[in-house]
């Protein structure tokens, strides 16, 4: 019986500037490359992973210099103004390029420290779950919601909390159709779950690890580096870890 093919996309349109100066926080160097390239490869490198392509702002300019060369086979389009419209735009490319995707993995740019096996986890459950799933932490630190000047207005309950990563896995089409229907209502849903979640789908949580950072400052940067060193690298096996620390740890 063969596999369903997946295609991961990852959005790469952000404009965000980070780290002082003029630098990208996707094209910041972590150990010598951008970061965007360590996301590219533990996507790439994965033999599950039939495909990727990269959502690109209109006037990158930068993906061709630093990133490009090194991943000849993978496919880019241009994004547009929201992660919701760049998420969108990535899926009508793929579904145009690649006929026979049937799932799709969108990852965040700026997470270039996913481990293996947690990739593994998100894959094996999500292809059993009609509604697709995403990596998530359960919350462990007591939540408090601000008042006026940031005095504490309550506690909540961190009972059921989870905190969303990625990568997000759904069924391609379906994806399409709920970012379509939430884009059209005017809103603009900040990931791939809200989405689903909007036309009535219920995608599972799978426990993600701690190190599964997003990177949007210098001190992310910093700790990448450290968790990064830390991965035993094996050619065409992606990236493992030798002390995660997963989620309920």
């Amino acid at each position: 019986m063969s596999q369903p093919r997946i295609h991961a996309l990852i959005p790469a349109a952000g404009r965000s500037v980070r780290f002082g100066g003029t630098t990208l926080k996707q094209y910041a160097h972590l150990l010598g490359r951008p970061v965007l390239s360590h996301t590219i490869d533990l996507l790439a490198s994965h033999p599950r992973v039939a495909a990727v392509t990269v959502a690109l702002a209109e006037d990158d300019g930068i993906y061709d210099a630093l990133v490009r060369a090194d991943f000849p086979d993978v496919s880019t389009t241009t994004g547009g103004d929201s992660r919701a419209q760049t998420v969108l735009n990535g899926l009508r490319h793929i579904r145009a390029q690649d006929g026979g995707a049937q799932w799709v993995l969108v990852h965040d740019a700026a997470r270039p420290c996913l481990p293996r096996t947690q990739l593994d986890a998100l894959l094996d459950a999500g292809l059993k779950s009609k509604d697709g799933a995403i990596l998530a932490i359960p919350v462990s630190d007591t939540i408090k919601r601000a008042g006026i000047e940031n005095h504490i207005a309550a506690t909540v309950d961190r009972n059921g909390l989870w905190r969303a990563q990625t990568p997000q896995m759904f069924r391609l089409d379906a994806l399409l159709l709920a970012l379509e229907q939430a884009l059209k209502s005017g809103e603009q849903p900040t990931d791939e779950a809200s989405a689903m979640e909007r036309i009535g789908a219920r995608p599972l949580l799978v426990p993600g690890a701690q190190i599964n950072i997003k990177i949007t400052g210098s001190e992310d940067l910093k700790l990448a580096e450290l968790l990064l060193r830390g991965f035993a690298r094996q050619p065409g096996k992606g990236y493992e870890h030798d002390d995660e620390n997963r989620a309920g740890d």
